[in-house]
């Protein structure tokens, strides 16, 4: 097994099948293997999404790097490979063979991120991985990526990854076990012997387990009378696209048969190894057949989630649009439409930096606790675990609580028609509500994608150090006729308030008197190229202008931030990818 150039494994295992208890040996010592680290679960060679594992009767799972390091220096006597064949495509997995005892696998090789991180903390496995492409394009010649989650069912933190890193420069050799065979479309228990040691594989149904969790949280009555027009309210027109993502099969038992949209509701449902040539980002550029529908149709919500659902967008009528950043602060000054906070309480609110500062206005005003954090939900996995967050949200259309420990584009979806059921008002109309309330925080993020890095990382270094010289502070940028003196500069950096951990260098900002900020990070998530971006925020707390077009507010503040930059001159471009 190795991994081309561009990161995608490649395999060559033979296939062969021996009765119901299938036993396999190891064999086939190679040396300089690929793989992520001795202790990995499970691998599938889809663009979609994965699955997960876990140890039976070892030990308490430990979220600790240093005990990362011990199991993993544990099972060290070897590291075995093998496929699990299904109709829909060959899994491939490697992992330490005498710590792992079973695998639990969704049917059809297939579970969206939010389902991932569900099924972790509701078996209590001690980790599980996903291999997906996530928002980016996916296929054979676009994008592939491999995700870890720690037990509690979120992205493993930085001490866990170093970790994984460092023990894959110890490895010398694997063992496959080619004879491995599990029928993926079969929900149930699977036997097998592996060099005479018993090896289950369980095939979960893939929606079962999340869509009983969701029924904790929401009112699945007062939804399903919205949509269907229930206690004499006329029908919620919705459309919601799941991308030819992963959320298809969550999309159409969730809405059509347990809420009763109807069937033309959802549309793009059928997972695809490529996304059928989209690139599944829920925004207004790579889903724009949704928003010319809703522009053109009579739907009430519309809604979008990235290819491995943990990412969504949402529009009301005649596609209005919700930047992820109120959005977010929307949901949080209703949760009492929400059953599951009328429970558990709400205990803090957080956002990612460059995320615009609509949340923080509901949590002053509610008296809650409020986190800012690196990029990176991995961060908002300590707060929850203290008890110290309930609800949390990026700018890069994320949002979810802590019903989980990741991010959740249907959670949203459903938040929101909570929100409209328990109110009995239109998105539009809860917006301009919550804006009258807390003001608004205009916001817009500039996406320069696949740039050469060098010139890139140049500009980036003179920023840090334009935000280090203490004489920006006090400086005054205008456009327009409008001014912006800056109040403060930086490079952020966050200090975890649970564990101590630092994060430094997280983005370049530069806040303005006004409370602007902008906010610059180069990014490297795709296949090829660099991508820049370029955040910023504005809020207004005048109702004459709180309804104006959000770049006819901003466009002073960036072209200040274009000038200041120079990043028009270091990109070579003139116009930003995308937009939102």
């Amino acid at each position: 097994m190795r991994a081309d150039p561009r990161g995608r494994l490649r395999s060559r295992l033979n296939r062969s099948r021996k009765g119901h208890e299938k036993t396999a040996s190891a064999s086939s010592k190679l040396p300089r293997p690929y793989i992520p680290s001795p202790f990995v679960f499970l691998c599938i060679s889809v663009a979609l999404e994965g699955t997960h594992a876990f140890r039976e009767g070892v030990h308490e799972a430990d979220r600790r790097p240093e005990a990362w390091h011990q199991r993993a220096e544990e099972g060290r006597q070897g590291v075995y490979a093998g496929t699990l064949h299904g109709e829909f495509r060959p899994m491939h997995f490697v992992f330490p063979w005498r710590e792992v005892k079973k695998l639990l696998v969704g049917q059809n090789g297939i579970l969206s991120t939010p389902a991932v991180s569900s099924i972790i903390r509701k078996y209590k496995t001690d980790g599980g991985i996903v291999l997906t492409a996530s928002h980016n394009p996916g296929g054979p010649d676009a994008d592939f990526g491999i995700k870890f989650n720690t037990s509690n069912g979120g992205p493993a933190p930085d001490g866990v990854t170093n970790h994984i890193y460092d023990l894959t420069q110890k490895i010398t050799e694997y063992h496959l076990v080619p004879a491995l065979h599990c029928d993926l479309s079969a929900i149930g228990k699977q036997a097998f012997k592996v060099d005479g040691r018993d090896f289950e594989v369980e095939i979960l149904d893939s929606v079962a387990d999340y869509l009983a969790h969701m029924k904790e949280i929401f009112d699945f009555h007062a939804i399903k009378n919205l949509l269907t027009g229930g206690g004499g309210r006329p029908p919620l027109k919705i459309l919601v696209n799941s991308m030819h993502g992963v959320t298809g099969p969550y999309v159409e038992k969730i809405f059509c048969e347990e809420l009763g949209a109807s069937g033309d509701s959802i549309v793009n449902t059928t997972p695809l190894e490529d996304f059928g040539g989209l690139h599944p980002d829920p925004n207004l550029t790579y889903a724009a057949d949704l928003v010319n529908a809703m522009e053109t149709g009579d739907y009430g919500l519309g809604a979008a989630f990235d290819g491995d659902g943990d990412r969504n967008m949402i529009l009301g009528y005649k596609a209005f649009f919700v930047t992820p950043s109120d959005s977010l602060a929307v949901i949080a000054a209703n949760l009492e439409c929400i059953p599951y906070f009328q429970k558990t309480g709400v205990k803090g609110y957080a956002r990612s930096m460059p995320t615009a500062a609509a949340v923080d206005r509901v949590a002053a005003k509610t008296g809650k606790e409020f986190f800012e954090v690196p990029t990176g939900w991995k961060y908002f996995g300590n707060l929850m675990d203290a008890g110290r967050l309930s609800l949390c949200g990026e700018e890069s259309f994320g949002t979810g609580s802590d019903h989980i420990r990741e991010k959740d584009g249907l959670w949203a979806v459903l938040a929101w028609l909570s929100i409209l059921a328990h109110t009995n008002k239109s998105v539009d109309e809860i917006l301009r509500h919550h804006w009258s309330t807390y003001g608004r925080n205009f916001f817009t993020r500039y996406d320069y994608e696949n740039c050469d890095a060098a010139p890139c990382n140049k500009m980036m270094a003179n920023l840090d150090a334009m935000v280090s010289d203490a004489s920006l502070v006090g400086r005054t940028f205008s456009h327009g006729g409008k001014e912006f003196k800056v109040a403060k500069a930086d490079n952020f950096e966050y200090k975890d308030p649970i564990d101590g951990s630092v994060a430094e260098k997280q983005g370049i900002r530069i806040i303005f008197e006004d409370g602007s900020r902008i906010v610059f990070r180069l990014s490297g998530t795709g296949s090829s190229g660099a991508t820049v971006r370029l955040y910023i925020d504005s809020f207004e707390d005048d109702p004459s202008k709180q309804n104006l077009p959000a770049q006819e507010m901003l466009k002073p503040l960036v072209e200040v931030s274009l000038s200041l930059s120079q990043l028009r001159e270091y990109t070579g471009r003139q116009e930003p990818t995308v937009i939102t």
